[in-house]
């Protein structure tokens, strides 16, 4: 369970981004955080990731602070995957999946090797693994990061408007897949796409000048959101 307890963040200029939010994921679902620009839900996003320490309230991860967490551990408890993918460019699809797993966490090449191979066989990419990010597409790209967030098997995985690059194409046939994956690890997806919301998730929360503004269903939020516009 990832259980968010009255979080606060405070920027120093005395920006709110994110006031008083609280709401519980449990597992082996797909959630969305949803909201126009400046909603809250990257800043919310952030402070999920440790990219933000919040001002007050908690993140708690199956019980415990995530603040007390070692790093090299909640790394490998909840994952994220940035809109801007971060492929090292220089490394073959193979080994950006591989580095992780072998230079942080010690598996040994062969063993890394196969859980990669395995990652990007089941998303259907595994023709790419000798490939460099320069000469795949997209789509193609959006799946890479996600094995290679798989491959450390965290219990959460957090994408950050995963669509924004996508054609309506590709982001159907991403959500297709995201739908299958979901027994494997609990995707929290944090978007404005609305129709990707609809097609991928179960249960969401709408956010509005950092608080959540509506709860329930993806389709109760939805009904609520697009009768707000």
């Amino acid at each position: 369970m990832l259980s968010i307890k009255n979080l606060r963040k405070v920027y120093s200029d005395g920006t709110v981004g994110v006031d008083g939010v609280s709401v519980d994921i449990p597992r082996e679902r797909i959630f969305a955080i949803l909201g126009t620009s400046g909603a809250g839900k990257t800043t919310l996003l952030q402070c999920l990731g440790r990219f933000l320490e919040p001002t007050s309230g908690s993140i708690e991860l199956n019980g415990r602070n995530i603040a007390q967490v070692p790093m090299r551990d909640f790394r490998r408890q909840l994952g994220i995957v940035f809109q801007q993918l971060h492929l090292f460019p220089h490394l073959t699809i193979l080994e950006n999946l591989t580095l992780a797993p072998t230079k942080v966490y010690g598996l040994s090449q062969s063993e890394a090797n196969e859980k990669a191979n395995a990652a990007l066989s089941q998303l259907g990419i595994a023709q790419l693994a000798q490939s460099y990010p320069a000469a795949i597409s997209g789509g193609q790209a959006q799946r890479v990061a996600i094995a290679r967030a798989l491959v450390l098997e965290p219990d959460y995985l957090l994408l950050d408007e995963p669509t924004s690059a996508l054609d309506i194409n590709t982001t159907r046939e991403f959500a297709d897949w995201l739908v299958q994956l979901k027994g494997q690890t609990t995707f929290i997806i944090v978007t404005h796409d609305l129709p990707f919301a609809k097609q991928t998730a179960q249960h969401a929360i709408l956010m509005e000048q950092g608080k959540i503004a509506v709860r329930g269903t993806v389709d109760e939020v939805a009904n609520q959101w697009a009768g707000d516009e």
